[in-house]
């Protein structure tokens, strides 16, 4: 299994730096990681710092607590992918889906995948699944499904308690093969990393990805 050809690694910290992004990137080239995940802030950088590799650049819209309008989520995203982004990880409206209105809900994964897929990018949903119950995940994931999203994404890592192999299990059980999951927060040994893999995750958001290969 090649661990490192499954980490986004990741540096979404409010206070990081020009000069952590460019150590983050750096990483990334020397351990052959899928992508680095920063801030919108710092996509242009990290494009430009990656142009020449396979590495890809993430970055979050909507983060961390996803309740923001979907018109400026759909905004956010057109400013990441004009700046360069491959993927975005889109945090789902957790309000709407505790206050009912799963008619938001649906309009706010349509539209934002929407507007990544008219690029021809990826577009990962996160759905923040500590804070969910087990009913509300199975609904999200037949929207995902229906509206044909890239990867259902576990969770933020500013919520909770992050990623286990039990939330791996639920969303495949819930998804078809040709959607993807990403396992992310709280992952920071090589055996918790294999362990979500093994359960059906096809990449890792972790900012311990150095640590992890080594």
């Amino acid at each position: 299994m090649n661990l490192a050809a499954a980490i986004d690694h990741t540096l979404l910290r409010a206070n990081c730096t020009s000069e952590e992004v460019m150590q983050l990137c750096e990483e990334a080239l020397q351990h052959k990681f899928a992508a680095v995940c920063v801030p919108p802030y710092f996509v242009k950088k990290a494009v430009d710092k990656l142009a020449s590799s396979r590495v890809k650049v993430t970055t979050v819209i909507g983060f961390p607590n996803g309740y923001s309008a979907t018109a400026a989520k759909v905004e956010e995203i057109k400013r990441a992918l004009n700046d360069g982004a491959d993927e975005v990880d889109v945090v789902i409206n957790i309000s709407a889906v505790k206050d009912d209105n799963w008619h938001y809900v649906n309009n706010d994964i349509e539209s934002t995948t929407m507007a990544v897929h008219l690029r021809g990018k990826v577009i990962k949903i996160i759905l923040e699944m500590d804070m969910l119950e087990k009913n509300e995940i199975i609904k999200l994931c037949e929207i995902c499904k229906r509206v044909g999203v890239n990867y259902v994404k576990t969770s933020t890592g500013s919520n909770g308690a992050g990623a286990s192999v039990d939330m791996i299990h639920l969303l495949r059980k819930n998804l078809p093969e040709d959607i993807k999951i990403k396992a992310s927060a709280g992952i920071r040994t090589a055996s918790a990393a294999t362990e979500l893999l093994q359960a059906g995750a096809e990449r890792l958001g972790t900012s311990a990805g150095v640590a992890l290969v080594s």
